[in-house]
């Protein structure tokens, strides 16, 4: 393993002592699966209680997951981090609300964020969910073949409005659009229409970026059956790249319906086939690659394969992004050696963003090295701290 992420002093060059002392904490909880769930429940219960927890909810956890409530919540540690050369992605998290009056908000907010994007070098991309845009139903019906009625086309010409909408307005401020990828049996309506978008809008470069989680044991055949397709229409490709949000939900819908789960078998197979992904994005042309990765090994391959191809640290063809509160080991030892380098900053008003912050915990508990390393660059953090007599 390289040494370069090593470095924890760049890593949490922007971290107080107080919040370094709370990522520790945090992330000891996060490995205890009974902490973990308890707190949970215990959270979900409070909110819907409606009892006065926001407060201690933003001095914890969220305040060390999410950049703030709205955009200008966020700028002032946006402004912070791009002085030491790492980028933010503003992303809208409130999950859940399914109903037009939250489906033209989140519309709203990706234009604004385009907006942003286009003034601040520091936002370099804008971000939205699918069904941020549309009910789940709507995509799961028409990914399953299934007849829409009436009022269901009425509702899906809505959402392929609001895809329209924004991606033409990422067109024309030139903006990279980054539109993220949910559950299996939803999915191929959203790569349709986020297809279609591509074939308008990246006839020059890409402006519209789709995502592949390489848990998913048909993504690589899907990317390279897409990018056939790109070549014979002349559009370009963009593709966020990352493993994969919805795992243990995949498989126990598989199970329960009875269909083989399209999560690959363990996580061997899922960290090879996104190092096949990297290296088809890096060897093909016309593909754009976001590598939404915490993990150091995936990183190093873009690294050598970039260099190995005779791109430039900060080719724009090629990003990195890791979550915001996750991995500054990663993100901020590249920017400091001067590559492309973002955090997907989630906001959004406390209560609205709990669903994510417990899937984020959720996630974090399933998968435990990466608690692990987050735990020992801590400790290392704060020992060297220590010596300093600062801790």
């Amino acid at each position: 393993m390289s040494t370069l992420f090593e470095d924890t002093k760049t890593a949490f060059t922007l971290k107080s002592d107080a919040e370094l002392e709370r990522a520790y904490f945090l992330f000891k909880m996060i490995k205890s699966e009974p902490l973990v769930r308890i707190g949970t429940a215990i959270t979900n219960f409070a909110l819907k209680a409606h009892l006065p927890v926001e407060q201690l909810i933003r001095a914890s956890v969220f305040d060390h997951f999410c950049g703030g409530v709205d955009e200008k919540d966020c700028l002032d540690t946006i402004e912070k981090m791009y002085e030491h050369h790492v980028h933010s992605v503003l992303d809208y998290s409130v999950e859940g609300k399914e109903d037009e009056e939250h489906f033209e908000m989140a519309l709203e907010k990706t234009l604004k964020n385009i907006g942003f994007a286009k003034e601040k070098p520091s936002i370099p991309f804008a971000v939205f969910k699918p069904t941020g845009f549309g009910r789940f139903k709507l995509y799961e019906k028409i990914t399953a073949g299934t007849a829409l009625t009436d009022a269901e086309q009425k509702d899906w010409s809505r959402v392929v409005a609001r895809f329209e909408t924004v991606c033409k307005a990422a067109y024309e401020k030139d903006v990279p659009l980054l539109i993220d990828a949910e559950e299996s049996w939803m999915q191929d309506a959203a790569d349709d229409l986020i297809e279609s978008m591509m074939e308008k809008y990246n006839t020059e470069k890409a402006i519209v970026f789709g995502t592949l989680q390489m848990y998913r044991w048909d993504r690589l055949e899907y990317l390279k059956n897409l990018h056939q397709r790109a070549e014979a229409k002349g559009y370009k490709i963009g593709m966020k790249l990352v493993r994969g949000a919805y795992m243990e939900k995949e498989r126990e819908r598989a199970k329960e319906k009875g269909y083989p789960s399209p999560i690959c078998a363990d996580k061997q197979t899922t960290d090879q086939n996104y190092d096949a992904g990297i290296d088809y994005m890096l060897t093909g042309l016309g593909l754009s690659l976001y590598a939404g990765t915490h993990n150091e090994l995936s990183t190093m391959k873009v690294m050598e394969l970039a260099a190995k191809k005779g791109l430039e640290k900060d080719n724009k063809t090629i990003w990195f992004g890791q979550l915001y509160g996750m991995s500054d080991h990663i993100t901020y030892n590249l920017a400091k050696e001067g590559y492309n380098v973002s955090k997907y900053m989630p906001y959004g008003a406390v209560r609205d963003v709990m669903p994510y912050l417990i899937r984020r915990a959720e996630e974090n508990t399933s998968v435990a090295g990466q608690t692990s390393r987050e735990l020992s660059l801590l400790k290392k953090e704060r020992t060297r701290r220590k010596k300093q007599g600062r801790l």
